[in-house]
């Protein structure tokens, strides 16, 4: 019997776009070529031949028009290439290089045409070094940017007493890994030091879309599978908690990464602004001798006003979600965040120094996070967190509160999916999310205190679910 995802179908039209529009930006880099070439692999890419899409697509293996398969569905091609729903976008994803708004980016930043820029094709085609015969770069992001290159397991992972482990031993991804996924997805939904795969401050000022990513919740919207008694089996059961807590670590992880690295943390004399939250300089300017300040204090920012103040989304969630399942890392880990963000204000020396402190603490948590269980009450306990008054304060920031909203949806997808809440007994608490979700509808009339209001009306219900 296959999983149950029942995801919340009323999100505002506008955060379904925001996932279709970030996850359109996936994985990367060249043309098609007739015969694979013997070259060395490109640095951050994996090793061996990717044979392409056409490979799996057969109808004994995954090209059927019916999910009647009896270990995998076998419909998986049809449902990667879906048109209209957010599980379809990694197939779109060459073909947005053709719309008029990808046309006017590459115009903007003089790169000619985009759907043959290594600028794009780095997150909206598959990284491949080498190409077998039937790999074409317009088929998007296909089967092995996430799965990886096929060379080494395509033969052995069907063959008669074939085994999940002996799949990843022949090169595999093991995307049932929290962490492994996590650091796939992270390369085009956040960023990659290499292969072009990096939506810097120029390409969204030339009109690309904000990144903006959350694991568990984008693993839901793309799974090509179920979740039945043979996957379970196989892989074990996922645990949406712990894949949500695994991508916020891993996200916080790859960020101070790619802050650290002088080509990517700077642009001429500027930081890096990509780096930094959108809203703290996206705000209107007023000239008059009464104005006040539109800012608003943050207490996990001592930063002077006035300041550029890094995003810290994931070190919002990460704050909630260690209180209940790493107590013991939460001081350490506020201590440095704190650090971290005070450190801007001596000097990009310093502020490097700090990442690296902060990006120890994120990856022993995303560690911590892949090894933890995350029961019912946990589970309810980091919600009612993100939710409750120890945290809105923090709510200063379009990012960190779309974040949260987020968080929260999936986390009560999980437990619905789990068996451990009814999906009458969510159905009050998805209205709530509904009404969060509104707070967050526009980034230009975003309210902190609104979107605080918002997910406050929430806590109640989730005590009362609890």
């Amino acid at each position: 019997m296959g999983m149950n995802i029942s995801w919340n179908r009323s999100w505002p039209a506008v955060f379904a776009g925001l996932f279709c529009v970030a996850l359109v930006a996936i994985a990367l880099f060249v043309s098609s070529i007739a015969t694979p070439e013997p070259v060395e692999a490109a640095p951050g890419l994996a090793s061996g031949t990717h044979l392409g899409v056409a490979t799996c697509g057969g109808t004994t293996c995954h090209g059927r028009q019916e999910a009647d398969g009896e270990i995998v569905r076998q419909d998986e091609l049809m449902r990667w290439q879906e048109e209209s729903t957010p599980g379809g976008a990694h197939s779109r994803a060459f073909r947005v290089l053709r719309e008029p708004r990808s046309i006017a980016i590459a115009k903007r930043l003089g790169i000619g045409d985009a759907a043959s820029s290594e600028k794009c094709l780095g997150c909206h085609s598959t990284p491949a070094a080498r190409k077998g015969p039937r790999f074409q770069v317009n088929d998007g992001v296909g089967c092995e940017a996430c799965h990886g290159p096929s060379s080494s397991w395509l033969s052995p992972h069907y063959a008669v007493g074939a085994s999940h482990a002996r799949n990843v031993s022949l090169g595999l991804t093991p995307l049932d890994n929290p962490k492994a996924r996590a650091s796939v997805c992270l390369d085009c939904h956040f960023g990659s030091a290499s292969n072009n795969q990096f939506v810097d401050h120029e390409i969204m000022a030339a009109g690309h879309p904000r990144i903006s990513f959350e694991m568990d919740l984008f693993s839901t919207l793309q799974q090509h599978h179920d979740e039945d008694v043979d996957y379970v089996q196989r892989k074990g059961k996922t645990n949406a908690v712990r894949f949500w807590a695994v991508g916020q670590a891993m996200a916080l992880e790859r960020s101070l990464n790619l802050f650290a690295k002088p080509g990517i943390g700077t642009e001429g004399i500027f930081p890096e602004f990509y780096f930094y939250d959108c809203h703290s300089c996206h705000r209107r300017i007023y000239d008059d001798p009464g104005a006040r300040p539109t800012s608003i204090n943050n207490p996990g920012r001592p930063i002077p006003e006035g300041m550029p103040p890094y995003n810290d989304e994931n070190m919002i969630m990460l704050s909630a979600a260690i209180r209940i399942a790493a107590p013991d890392l939460e001081g350490q880990f506020n201590t440095r965040s704190k650090a971290f963000h005070a450190a801007m204000a001596k000097g990009r020396g310093p502020a490097v120094q700090a990442a690296a402190r902060l990006r120890q603490t994120a990856a022993a948590l995303a560690d911590r996070f892949s090894r933890s269980n995350f029961n019912r009450d946990q589970t309810f306990r980091i919600m009612e967190s993100i939710a409750g008054q120890a945290v809105s304060p923090r709510f200063t920031d379009y990012e960190g509160s779309v974040q949260a909203v987020m968080a929260i949806d999936t986390l009560l997808n999980g437990l619905v999916n789990g068996g451990q809440v009814s999906e009458k007994a969510a159905s009050s608490l998805r209205g709530q999310i509904n009404f969060a979700y509104k707070a967050v509808d526009d980034p230009n009339s975003y309210n902190p205190l609104q979107f605080r209001r918002a997910l406050g009306s929430a806590v109640r219900t989730i005590r009362s679910l609890r």
